[in-house]
């Protein structure tokens, strides 16, 4: 349900800015229109273990900002977005990424699209990104009884709360279909939710986009970091959720305002660094060194040994002079010379002293380019999507393309998606699903592949808690 009662019921508006006063009066109307339907919210029915309790906790902006770094943290180390078992090598793994040589049965699941409704991963996603929603929409609720934070720290924080609920709900939505778009920490409601259809959820997440990218207005990153997100990571979401959403004039929109503020890294060397001019918004390693969690799954380290290397059919799509081939790909041989691999080589275990060059990249100026080029061919502007297009082929040393029609650059645009981003967040699979080409790309290389699979089922522990989830996604 749509519940942003965290800044609703302020009985306090002369604390708050226009901007939040104007949030407040908009969601008021909201509230009551969702109550009136009767429709509630969903979370675990037992409290997650590292919810914040004491009010105390929203008196002081460190203490909430350590809250949101915990948050940070649990994204880069667990669950779906870059953990030892994230978007990046399982989604990898069930497109056509990577080949996976390991034993672990639920991912043998995910390779050979054998998943059903007991798979321990999709459980532990599930699990995990509701768990991080929660937390976001508790601190949600305590800024907006916290009276001791200063008004712009405090409209810093909301946003990224905001920005961190609408990121994990719009991968969920991608994975699972319909979904909980869960805005509330009232048990006794979230535990008999019931799925919010598909397109409602990203109707919600680009409400909290929106106002994210509002509240978001003076936060910025320490120069060279770029952990926290701010208004241009919001945008680059949006912009991306836009593009999925094929509404191709704001998708374009949004991805200029990002453009403007970034440049190419030049050096491709350089892309993965934590300094890269094209970065805009990356996952911190913890206290201590530590390598991104992409370097320590995807970097072959010997053979026999390995888990993950990259397909044939990845590497096949380079054309002939492309940089990306030498720069983001290593090249890994058996003891005995008889096998040798392939493995995504952008993050590449650099180290200064004791301190970790390389942080795990979330969103990049070079997908905001090629989210524009494709928007604006979907608009007819042919010109400018080889523009764009051509911007990233140049930096990979290739030719401007050759393509025309739309057909044509459209073909050309996925294929250079798919050599740029390659490894990042499962990106590919959401390609392939979203422009209609998985089961034409995929029948070929998965011979259990079936038209459902573009689905995950829910998981089955969730359906017997909470039988308002039903009916499963069909197949399962």
């Amino acid at each position: 349900m749509k519940d942003i009662r965290y800044v609703a019921h302020s009985s306090r508006p002369s604390k708050y800015s226009s901007k939040l006063r104007s949030f407040l009066n908009q969601t008021t109307f909201l509230i009551l229109g969702f109550w009136l339907l009767g429709c509630s919210d969903f979370i675990e029915p037992d409290p997650p273990k590292n919810i914040l309790i004491s009010e105390t906790v929203f008196n002081d902006p460190a203490t909430v900002e350590s809250a949101l770094a915990n948050i940070y943290h649990k994204l880069r180390e667990q669950g779906m977005v870059s953990g030892n078992f994230g978007l990046t090598t399982l989604m990898g793994i069930y497109a056509d990424e990577l080949d996976y040589y390991g034993t672990n049965y639920s991912y043998h699941e995910f390779y050979n699209h054998t998943i059903n409704d007991e798979n321990s991963i999709l459980s532990s996603w599930w699990n995990h990104a509701y768990n991080i929603i929660y937390a976001s929409n508790d601190i949600l609720k305590g800024l907006e009884a916290s009276d001791k934070i200063p008004l712009k720290k405090r409209e810093s924080l909301i946003g990224q709360a905001l920005f961190i609920r609408a990121y994990v709900h719009s991968l969920l939505v991608t994975l699972y279909g319909d979904i909980p778009y869960i805005q509330s920490t009232d048990y006794l409601k979230n535990k008999d939710v019931s799925r919010t259809p598909e397109t409602e959820v990203y109707e919600n997440i680009i409400a909290d986009l929106r106002n994210a990218i509002i509240f978001l207005e003076n936060t910025e990153s320490k120069v060279g970091e770029r952990v926290i997100p701010d208004q241009n990571a919001a945008k680059a979401l949006l912009a991306r959720i836009y593009l999925y959403t094929e509404n191709w004039e704001l998708a374009s929109s949004l991805a200029t305002e990002v453009i403007n503020g970034y440049n190419l890294e030049p050096n491709l060397d350089d892309v993965f660094i934590k300094s890269s001019k094209e970065t805009i918004w990356q996952l911190k390693p913890g206290t201590s060194p530590s390598n991104t969690q992409e370097a320590n799954q995807l970097i072959i380290q010997s053979i026999p040994g390995q888990n993950y290397a990259l397909s044939e059919s990845l590497l096949s799509k380079f054309e002939n002079g492309d940089l990306r081939f030498n720069n983001w790909i290593g090249s890994m041989s058996s003891t005995d010379s008889t096998t040798t691999l392939k493995y995504a080589h952008k993050y590449k275990l650099l180290f200064r002293e004791m301190e970790s060059l390389e942080y795990s990249i979330v969103f990049r100026v070079a997908e905001q380019y090629l989210i524009r080029a494709e928007a604006m061919a979907k608009q007819g502007n042919i010109a400018s999507a080889q523009h764009d297009l051509n911007a990233i082929r140049n930096r990979a040393g290739l030719s401007n393309t050759t393509a025309n029609s739309l057909n044509e650059i459209l073909d050309a645009i996925l294929q250079e998606r798919l050599v740029e981003l390659f490894t990042e967040h499962g990106q590919r699979w959401f390609d392939l699903k979203r422009t209609g080409k998985a089961s034409e790309v995929l029948s070929v290389h998965k011979s259990n592949w079936q038209n459902y699979n573009l689905l995950f089922p829910i998981p089955e522990k969730e359906l017997a808690t909470n039988p308002n989830l039903l009916p499963q996604n069909n197949g399962y």
